[in-house]
């Protein structure tokens, strides 16, 4: 009899449920995102929300295309007076790591604009299948409010609605950076480990100094190969961070650190290009191998970047991140990739010294 009573109970609150989210649905109104502005973009591309045409670089290594094709960095921007926001979209493959969240993942995460500032709004979950939908946000204070919506950061995105209450306005937003800062990286800058894709370095920085930092971060894959140069230097730019050094070995930051370097310079004369070591990786402080390489690797990056000091190269910086992420060692999610506390020390540590930097320039 129990037995009965627990299931008829379990049917009905799923009954409800499911209630509940039909009328959620019946009563939102979708826009299709990709009408509204994108910022973050490398380029224009066919599908709105990758970062490349992968056809138009055919000689970029198969990585490298398959990770330019993730939204990581972009993010919806729109204006509402909707009292909620709601999200329906479809990715192209459920994947989870086991080393970050499916929010950051494959999930949507939603900033307002608040007296100038933004702030966390809320997040859409993913359900591990290839189309979902949620309510981000509601009861909201009532009147027209700025939003951006950062996309997956690990995922390619194939399609994307944003939903407000009926009646409701819904328009897109002018540019609402000012700058656009090219950041070449690795996992760490495509925003591995962070909770949630607002949390990714990049876009953390974006919304301190109102510049669009674009994300060109390529997990295990920021290796400095000609392809990739040619690639990056096709994008447009105020300035060029390089965060590339953690992906290379010793040989190939020797070979290729210089010429990326000089490349940029010819290509974009005026800009300034600013060059990172490697950021210590948290096992290396217990596994001497792993301590060992990040060594071998940044002595390599600092006899480079002293060469093209010693030279007086116009417009190159060189910061020393190696002790960003703090020395109490809790600033990373596993062996390498910084969560939400190194991201947050990490932009700390690199804003001012950025910020210097460009103020010599805009």
């Amino acid at each position: 009899m129990k037995k009965k009573m627990l299931k008829g109970l379990i049917v009905a609150i799923a009954f409800c449920h499911s209630t509940r989210l039909l009328a959620q649905t019946d009563s939102i109104v979708y826009t299709n995102a990709s009408s509204l502005y994108i910022s973050g973009k490398l380029f224009n591309t066919t599908n709105p929300y990758q970062r490349i045409d992968t056809a138009k670089y055919p000689t970029l290594p198969a990585p490298v295309k398959r990770l330019l094709s993730h939204s990581a960095g972009l993010a919806i921007c729109f204006s509402s007076n909707s009292t909620s926001i709601s999200a329906k979209w479809c990715i192209n493959k459920p994947l989870t790591y086991s080393n970050m969240t499916t929010i950051n993942s494959q999930g949507l995460n939603l900033y307002v604009q608040n007296k100038g500032k933004w702030q966390f709004a809320g997040v859409a979950k993913p359900d591990n299948k290839k189309c979902a939908q949620a309510v981000i946000v509601e009861n909201m204070a009532k009147g027209e409010k700025k939003f951006m919506l950062y996309l997956p950061t690990y995922n390619e995105l194939s399609s994307l609605e944003i939903g407000v209450a009926p009646g409701s306005i819904i328009k897109s937003t002018a540019n609402v950076f000012k700058k656009r800062i090219a950041v070449y990286g690795s996992s760490v800058t495509q925003g591995a480990s962070a909770s949630r894709s607002g949390l990714a370095y990049p876009a953390m920085l974006s919304r301190h100094f109102g510049y669009d930092f674009i994300n060109i971060g390529m997990s295990g894959s920021a290796k400095m190969e000609p392809a990739v140069v040619a690639m990056v230097n096709d994008v447009e730019a105020d300035a060029y961070l390089l965060d590339c050094i953690p992906n290379a070995s010793v040989q190939q930051i020797k070979d290729r650190t210089l010429n990326m370097v000089v490349a940029i310079q010819k290509a974009h004369p005026g800009k300034p290009i600013i060059l990172l070591n490697s950021i210590s990786r948290e096992q290396g402080f217990v596994d001497v191998k792993m301590g060992a390489k990040v060594l071998a690797q940044n002595k390599a990056v600092d006899s480079i970047a002293n060469i093209l000091l010693t030279r007086h190269t116009r417009d190159f910086y060189f910061i020393d991140v190696k002790d960003f992420f703090g020395d109490d060692h809790e600033a990373s999610t596993d062996y390498a990739h910084p969560n939400d506390l190194g991201n947050y020390r990490f932009v700390q540590k690199l804003q001012p010294i950025i910020a210097a930097i460009f103020k010599k320039y805009f």
